[in-house]
């Protein structure tokens, strides 16, 4: 399971970044290479069953404790 998540990846990375490197969308490179670094942590941990707490409980400690509404 984990060897086909990282083959999607390597081959998500082979279509892309060659095109926005030639175009020199460096931007576009780092925002790309950031959400797919995350995709393919959060893909792995998911894949090995680690349970990813809900980012809802941190948004509703921010609003609720913090914020006070």
């Amino acid at each position: 399971m984990i060897v086909g998540i990282i083959i999607v990846f390597i081959c998500l990375a082979f279509f892309e970044i060659p095109g926005l490197i030639r175009k020199k969308y460096w931007r576009e490179l780092i925002a790309f290479s950031c959400l797919s670094l995350i995709t393919f942590t959060m893909t792995i941990i998911q894949s090995v069953s680690i349970n990813i707490p809900s980012p809802m409980k941190g948004i509703e400690y921010i609003i609720r404790d913090i914020v006070g509404l």
